[in-house]
């Protein structure tokens, strides 16, 4: 073969300027794409976090309002804040294995109802009245409730009533029972027993709104 016809078979050959050429212009096509996904996980997740952050102030400034309109009561001890959970001790409410409401219990019942209502209209949520007990079986020869659950619920039911009877409205509150279940304490003598009974009242989002708590699940309600 002559040198002019291998001088031509080089000529047909691509130059390796523009093979070159080619790759880095795929390598920056790959590059440029990845930055692109980068850049929108970085905002995706950095909306993600603002969400999170602007709903943890947002039950922040729920918690702080309703420690707002609740001072009074609080300051006088007859009523707890916890997590969002309003708690009043059962021997303010009832006596010993009784749904009885007395009369101290009622006037503090009476004392919350507006600062209650307030808050709950102004955040859109309901009033979950929770009955608890200790874990003492019902005392033997009381025939008004078979168990710890029936006294919980009929308790629970009548601070409920107690509310709406003072002025609350029915579509605003309803009631759930869970016995010996959720005690805040250890049941292990007569003091901290008598923390365990209590009733609990929670605001808690409406029907579709999703309700944040500590998934406690009511097995009794009206």
């Amino acid at each position: 073969m002559s040198r002019a016809e291998l001088d031509a078979g080089l000529d047909q050959e691509p130059p390796i300027w523009a093979i070159f050429g080619d790759l880095m212009t795929g390598l920056v096509g790959v590059f440029v794409l990845l930055l692109i996904w980068a850049l929108g996980f970085q905002l995706e997740l950095s909306k993600t976090l603002e969400q999170e952050v602007q709903k943890r102030q947002a039950e922040q400034q729920r918690r702080l309002a309703l420690e707002d309109a609740l001072a009074a009561p609080l300051a006088s001890g007859r009523v707890t804040l916890r997590d969002g959970r309003i708690g009043i001790s059962g021997s303010v409410l009832f006596s010993l294995n009784s749904a009885q409401l007395q009369d101290e219990g009622r006037e503090l019942l009476h004392s919350l109802i507006a600062p209650l209502q307030v808050y709950l209209s102004e955040h859109e949520q309901l009033l979950m009245v929770s009955g608890f007990t200790d874990d003492l079986a019902i005392q033997q020869g009381n025939l008004q409730f078979a168990d710890n659950w029936e006294l919980s619920a009929q308790r629970a039911l009548t601070v409920t009533r107690a509310l709406i009877d003072a002025g609350m409205p029915p579509a605003m509150v309803f009631a759930a029972a869970f016995g010996a279940e959720q005690p805040v304490v250890a049941n292990r003598d007569a003091a901290s027993r008598a923390l365990n009974r209590r009733v609990e009242m929670a605001p808690v989002p409406r029907a579709g709104q999703g309700i944040a708590g500590d998934n406690n699940e009511p097995v009794a309600a009206p």
